[in-house]
């Protein structure tokens, strides 16, 4: 139950994070974005390395929920610190900075949140223990609630051309239009951290 606690706390530290790019500027913590990124990977790898198994699926699926799972870990791990300019998205402190539109985030306004739920889903299944369970349940729900208070406060805040990119690109559901305009700006080269 530790361990679960510990990961939900990560997302108090990545909204005290971005509440102080936008309101305050105390250079202490400037750090939460990545202490929580450290809190939630570490209670993952506990609760994969002491997961008692409720259930197990046969081995050849499992596999596969193994290789989703590193898939779509992989997937989060590029939208968050691959598909953005690392230094300008996450260490300068720009007066006003542009969102991006091109490749994954042409697909939705937070692509990073399908890949954590559905990272999370694989990690339950291949463990199949309750505790896993509640993690995916748990930081799923609060990641969706993280990504709503970006969007409606911290984003058209942080990015001055953000109300346009809302009027382009869905949430979180891509479409039909979202995922061609996706695939184009990969296509073209222009998935790494183009402007609008």
């Amino acid at each position: 139950m530790m361990i679960l606690l510990l990961g939900c706390l990560s997302f108090l530290l990545f909204v005290l994070g971005d509440l102080n790019s936008v309101n305050w500027g105390v250079r202490a913590l400037r750090p939460c974005f990545f202490a929580g990124c450290l809190l939630l990977a570490g209670s993952t790898a506990a609760l994969l390395i002491t997961a008692r198994p409720r259930f197990l699926l046969p081995a050849p699926l499992r596999g596969l929920a193994g290789f989703l799972g590193a898939l779509f870990l992989l997937l989060l791990v590029y939208s968050l610190f691959f598909a953005l300019p690392f230094q300008q998205t996450y260490l300068e402190e720009a007066a006003e900075r542009r969102a991006y539109d091109r490749g994954v985030y042409a697909l939705c306004r937070h692509p990073g949140v399908l890949w954590f739920i559905l990272f999370y889903l694989c990690c339950w299944l291949v463990r199949g223990s309750d505790a896993l369970f509640w993690a995916w349940v748990l930081f799923s729900l609060l990641n969706v609630g993280y990504i709503v208070l970006q969007d409606l406060y911290i984003f058209p805040r942080t990015f001055g051309n953000y109300g346009e990119y809302r009027k382009t690109t869905p949430f979180l559901i891509p479409n039909r239009a979202s995922m061609r305009r996706c695939a184009a700006t990969i296509k073209a080269g222009e998935e790494h951290g183009r402007e609008l």
